[in-house]
């Protein structure tokens, strides 16, 4: 696959975060359960969100929805989905799945995602700076020190 299909230029993948993956698989198999007004009838996929939540964002779906959100807050937790994985992407983000299309359990990661994203509440998992690619920078210094030797 091309980068472009699998994954923008750059973008982090909520898709990429322990748990996430699995719990698409059950939506996909389940798909009441990733309507978040319909917790209750999942409860060991509501605890399997909380956990996968708690370990990536540091909070749960419904402790984001207690935080007191900053008066500027645009309310992206609130847009249609392909607006949301718009926005998401704008930050840097990508919540779509291999089709494109944006993730199903999308409403229940959106803001504890956004929360800590923003830096309001909860923090974000750890991502590793990619390699920089290896320069050559001790041939450059052998043949400066050839040339000194030789004036």
């Amino acid at each position: 696959m091309t980068q472009s299909s699998e994954n923008p230029a750059g973008l982090r993948r909520l898709l990429d975060l322990p748990g996430v993956d699995a719990l698409e698989l059950k939506a996909l198999m389940k798909p009441r359960a990733a309507d978040p007004d319909e917790r209750h009838e999942f409860p060991d996929i509501a605890e399997a969100i909380d956990e996968t939540a708690r370990a990536a964002f540091g909070l749960t779906p419904d402790e984001a929805g207690a935080v007191a959100l900053p008066a500027d807050w645009d309310g992206i937790e609130r847009l249609d989905p392909a607006d949301m994985a718009e926005a998401f992407a704008a930050e840097g983000w990508d919540v779509m799945d291999a089709r494109r299309k944006p993730l199903r359990m999308l409403a229940h990661w959106a803001l504890p995602l956004a929360l800590s994203m923003r830096g309001v509440a909860g923090a974000l998992p750890f991502h590793a700076e990619p390699d920089q690619p290896v320069t050559d920078w001790g041939s450059n210094l052998k043949s400066e020190a050839t040339r000194f030797r030789k004036r």
